[in-house]
């Protein structure tokens, strides 16, 4: 009679490098939470022994919440002729900007709904009058790129090379939510599915710009479809070698629509959607993501003591200031923390602080 898998033995080949999907559902589901700690410890040691813990001064602005998408886990999303909808001006825009720059920030991370009268002509614009200032850009997540290739007829390859040359930077890893076409067939039907998500991301590594990968968890995912989506970045990662960081946040359900769908609800998904459920995730991730230097804790959803926590849970970087921040906002979650407000707690917990002015790892 064969052996029930265990646990143990998960974290021993995952410790190692080797981890399967089940191995990592595994953990996520059995193993006790301060052994997976500190086995994603003993792995953020390995690859940062000088105990350094970045972050950036920067601003995340988002040009619209006109999104054609209506992904039924966001809050944030309008419909063209809503109220409240709105698209920012060249004027607003340059402000947000200048402001950023006044406050020491070196870099904005622009992002928006999928409207439905943009091609790649307004973004190239958008980049455009970006630049125009002295500052690195961080901008248009997959959705984002596939909307805008779609809408002017052309391929994702230019589409992200006209980009680049109007100056993009570096493209964050937003609306990977769960790499899983089941789930993705739920909470974002009208989004494009994982595969064309890690097809943007593939030729933008093709071309020279690094970007993050993501994971947003705790709707109605169970934990092999976790598991799944860390070796899927894992793969890709191993392909390209592009992403920079990995950032896990869990899904912030007020006010939005899938809050009342039944099949979301307590007891249902992976059920990670909690703090002791990050803290399993992030710890996961620093396991199975040997080939991701940094991951980035979430202070912006889970507040600053749990991301501090996280410091201990495999995370390297205490991500940005964000001087903005609009779409956890709308979810209800407001959590705020300064620059002198994230040193102190990195420093509080036994580690370096350590300002970083490129992107390297933001959302």
């Amino acid at each position: 009679m064969t052996a029930p898998p265990s646990w143990r033995d998960a974290l021993e080949r995952a410790a190692g490098g080797q981890a399967t999907v089940r191995d990592a559902a595994l953990l996520l589901r059995e193993a006790p939470l301060f052994d997976v700690g500190r086995a994603a410890d003993d792995v953020r040691r390995r690859l940062h022994p000088d105990d350094v813990v970045t972050y950036i001064v920067d601003r995340n602005i988002n040009y619209t919440n006109v999104c054609s998408c209506r992904c039924s886990f966001c809050a944030f999303f309008r419909g063209k002729d809503d109220p409240g909808a709105y698209v920012l001006s060249d004027a607003e825009l340059s402000r947000k900007i200048e402001e950023t720059l006044d406050a020491g920030g070196t870099q904005v991370l622009l992002q928006g709904g999928l409207h439905p009268d943009w091609g790649l002509a307004e973004a190239v614009r958008l980049v455009t009058e970006v630049k125009r200032h002295p500052i690195r850009l961080h901008g248009f997540s997959p959705p984002e790129i596939a909307h805008f290739a779609g809408r002017s007829g052309v391929s994702i390859a230019e589409a992200i090379s006209r980009l680049k040359d109007a100056g993009l930077d570096s493209i964050p890893g937003g609306g990977a939510e769960i790499l899983d076409d089941s789930v993705r067939g739920v909470i974002s039907p009208n989004k494009i599915g994982w595969e064309q998500w890690a097809a943007v991301m593939r030729e933008a590594h093709r071309q020279g710009l690094p970007t993050s990968a993501t994971m947003m968890f705790g709707s109605i995912e169970a934990p092999e479809h976790v598991a799944s989506h860390l070796l899927r970045i894992r793969d890709l990662q191993e392909e390209t070698g592009g992403f920079l960081s990995f950032i896990p946040w869990t899904f912030q359900s007020g006010n939005t629509l899938l809050s009342r769908d039944p099949r979301f609800g307590e007891g249902r998904g992976s059920g990670l959607g909690h703090a002791v459920g990050y803290l399993r995730v992030l710890a996961v991730a620093r396991l199975v993501l040997r080939n991701v230097r940094t991951i980035q804790v979430s202070w912006v959803t889970m507040g600053a003591k749990i991301a501090q926590l996280g410091l201990f849970f495999g995370g390297n970087d205490y991500g940005s200031t964000m001087m903005e921040e609009n779409v956890v906002a709308s979810a209800g979650v407001a959590f705020r923390m300064s620059e002198e407000e994230i040193v102190a707690t990195i420093r509080d917990a036994g580690f370096r602080p350590r300002r970083r002015e490129e992107h390297r790892c933001s959302t």
